[in-house]
């Protein structure tokens, strides 16, 4: 058995852990309850479970919430504040991100071109700040099953906006297939394993039972 020659995991043109940041934007209580575009129970869990993937995988993550600090807004979901506590999150007053120094000066201190992007709602807070670093020279990854808008068409609409302006959109299984790619990465086989179940939920059992048969 063969497998090709393990690629420079810094300039594959496919997503590394030494290639890729993700940015998780805007997952708070507000936001979570207005989304319409999807079950909201699967919304929470993929986000999450997204998060677990970037953790295991060791990618840097630059985190941002909206209008806390001004009291307008509440905090992030606080399954998602278990993952990320012991980063900090770069609150802000505008829609964009992108329009935010301190944000925008975290993105570019990871020193990676590819973000993997996540915000809600779709139509706003994700288009935006991807239209404006894909105008910067990165590569986006909008992760289209952890992200929501307030109607199925605002939703659709966002993203096919901005993947006309270059975005590359994924799923959270197809970045941690890709950030995987080897079986023989044996230190990351039992995290992918238990991601996969935790938030693939019974076909990620399956999965697992499927591969332990085998």
């Amino acid at each position: 058995m063969t497998s090709e020659h393990v690629r420079d995991p810094e300039t594959d043109h496919l997503l590394t852990p030494r290639n890729a940041a993700v940015l998780i934007i805007d997952y708070q209580p507000v936001q979570v309850n207005s989304i319409a575009s999807m079950d909201r129970q699967l919304l929470v869990n993929n986000i999450v479970g997204l998060a677990k993937i970037a953790r295991a995988y060791g990618l840097p993550i630059v985190h941002s919430t909206v209008n806390v600090q001004t009291g307008l807004n509440k905090p992030p979901i606080p399954q998602l504040r278990q993952v990320l506590s012991d980063l900090p999150a770069y609150d802000r007053t505008s829609i964009n991100a992108w329009e935010d120094r301190e944000f925008v000066e975290a993105v570019k201190a990871t020193g990676r071109k590819k973000l993997v992007m996540t915000a809600l709602w779709t139509e706003a807070c994700l288009t935006f700040p991807t239209l404006d670093a894909l105008c910067e020279g990165y590569e986006v990854y909008p992760v289209v099953d952890a992200v929501g808008g307030t109607s199925l068409t605002a939703h659709e609409a966002a993203l096919r906006r901005t993947e006309q302006a270059g975005a590359r959109l994924i799923t959270w299984v197809q970045l941690l297939c890709e950030l995987q790619r080897d079986w023989s990465r044996k230190e990351t086989v039992d995290d992918f394993l238990r991601l996969f179940i935790e938030t693939g939920g019974t076909a990620g059992l399956q999965f697992a039972y499927d591969r332990d048969e085998g």
